[in-house]
């Protein structure tokens, strides 16, 4: 029975740091990345060596490395939300008269913005371009929903920014 713990919590461990390697290469990070990887391929041998030994006998090691793989994937993505690593672009479309309004307000919140002419269907438009740690993303668009501006908001996720401001690697 302690095999099968074992097998289940380290495969969530594994596959959890897997996602987290994932997404810190995709971001540039390549050296936390390694690290991470290195561990990783550690539990991953440990659990495998422990799993296939006498498989044929108890066939419910895979329902728990499988169940396990689940659970790391699902405890992977939360702790990768939480985490919050990297950069996100911010489009805000909003009216002419309430671009700039909001560019002051985001600017007093220490955000750079980048205000650009835009066309609507019917009208002019402002778009306020952000580049901002991703850590800020639910505290800038909760600032512009607050502001009661009507805005269109739309999220990128950015790998790198070179210059700019507000900003630091």
């Amino acid at each position: 029975m302690l095999g099968f713990i074992i097998i289940f919590f380290a495969k969530i461990v594994e596959v959890s740091l897997t996602t987290i390697r994932i997404v810190l290469i995709t971001r540039g990070e390549k050296f936390y990345g390694s690290i991470i990887g290195f561990f990783e391929v550690i539990i991953w041998l440990y659990i495998i060596g422990t799993m296939l030994v006498g498989i044929n006998e108890a066939p419910l090691k895979m329902i728990t490395y499988a169940s396990g793989f689940a659970c790391g994937n699902y405890i992977g993505c939360i702790l990768e939300e939480k985490l919050a690593l990297g950069l996100i672009t911010i489009n805000a479309i909003v009216s002419v008269k309430d671009g700039y309004t909001l560019a002051e307000l985001l600017r007093k919140e220490n955000v750079g913005v980048t205000i650009v002419d835009a066309e609507g269907l019917k009208e002019e438009k402002k778009m306020l371009i952000l580049h901002v740690k991703r850590k800020r993303k639910c505290e800038l668009i909760k600032l512009i929903s607050d502001s009661h501006i009507n805005a269109v908001i739309s999220l990128m996720d950015t790998k790198t920014i070179y210059g700019g401001y507000g900003i630091r690697k």
